[in-house]
């Protein structure tokens, strides 16, 4: 990592990713991937799966790095559909996250790196959520949703 010659007193957000991932079960029926968190803060609760960027990396390598790291999971396609400012949205700092959402068959997960565990949810059913985790939810449901609609729209044409 190089030496930056220029810095300011002004201080700085970290920023991380979070994945929404969907996943179509075997009878058709959506599910949402959650990992346990392992550390504080919202030790023992779910969230989905995310992270600090890496001082090299972009966010969609970053996305991808910490949704494998902590489920196993790998994918080609994720889509960024909100930035979280919040400011107090992450009691340890001033966070920023950058959201994705994706679509896969539900496939065998484990937890990894700082998550306890991974699980697939029936997306009526799922848990208390970390963060602001719920509100990311909604999101990124709607999100799916307008793609959804203007896939079949065009589809239709």
């Amino acid at each position: 990592m190089c030496e930056h010659k220029y810095s300011y007193k002004y201080p700085h957000p970290s920023v991380t990713t979070d994945c929404v991932i969907f996943g179509i079960d075997s009878d058709n029926k959506l599910k949402v991937l959650l990992i346990e968190r392992m550390n504080e803060p919202f030790k023992g609760c779910w969230a989905f799966p995310g992270g600090f960027l890496e001082m090299d990396e972009d966010a969609d390598h970053g996305a991808k790095r910490e949704l494998k790291e902590e489920t196993g999971l790998e994918v080609n396609y994720l889509k960024q559909f909100h930035t979280f400012t919040t400011p107090d949205r992450d009691p340890r700092e001033r966070v920023i996250s950058i959201a994705y959402y994706g679509v896969v068959p539900v496939q065998e997960v484990a937890g990894g790196d700082d998550a306890a565990s991974a699980q697939w949810f029936d997306i009526d059913d799922v848990p208390p959520l970390a963060f602001d985790h719920e509100s990311m939810l909604t999101m990124a449901m709607e999100a799916l949703r307008q793609e959804l609609h203007f896939e079949i729209a065009n589809q239709a044409k």
